[in-house]
């Protein structure tokens, strides 16, 4: 799912530190403007990661967020699916059928089942990493 958060950048000491206020206790920190960004980006993705795991409710986006001195607003997009891909690597057992005669061959060829479920299942569904 792709979403757009807007999120206030304010100097703190010699870091920049990043708020996203419509995702409560959603902060962070970067050395400079483009590490702030990343940092950013990855929090908000982490933040919404969990909230869909969970079934939380995910606030919408604020239109308009009020500035101090200082500070600056900027608007940053996250997909929580290639999020999802990247770090969701736990591995589930499935249960499945196949033909007692392949079976038979993939285990003479010493095959890799779970592998090659996984990249035949990308395949099918378009997914390169």
């Amino acid at each position: 799912m792709i979403y757009v958060y807007p999120a206030i950048l304010y100097p703190d000491d010699s870091k920049i530190g990043v708020t996203v206020p419509d995702l409560p206790g959603c902060h962070t920190y970067g050395d400079d403007k483009a590490d702030a960004l990343f940092m950013a980006k990855d929090a908000i993705e982490m933040w919404l990661w969990h909230a869909e795991n969970t079934a939380m409710p995910i606030p919408p986006a604020s239109e308009t967020l009020p500035l101090d001195i200082g500070e600056t607003l900027t608007l940053i997009a996250v997909n929580t699916d290639e999020y999802r891909q990247a770090h969701d690597t736990k591995a589930i057992k499935k249960t499945l059928s196949i033909p007692s005669w392949l079976n038979q061959q993939a285990e003479k060829a010493n095959a890799p089942f779970s592998q090659i479920l996984q990249q035949g299942l990308k395949e099918y569904l378009r997914i390169s990493e």
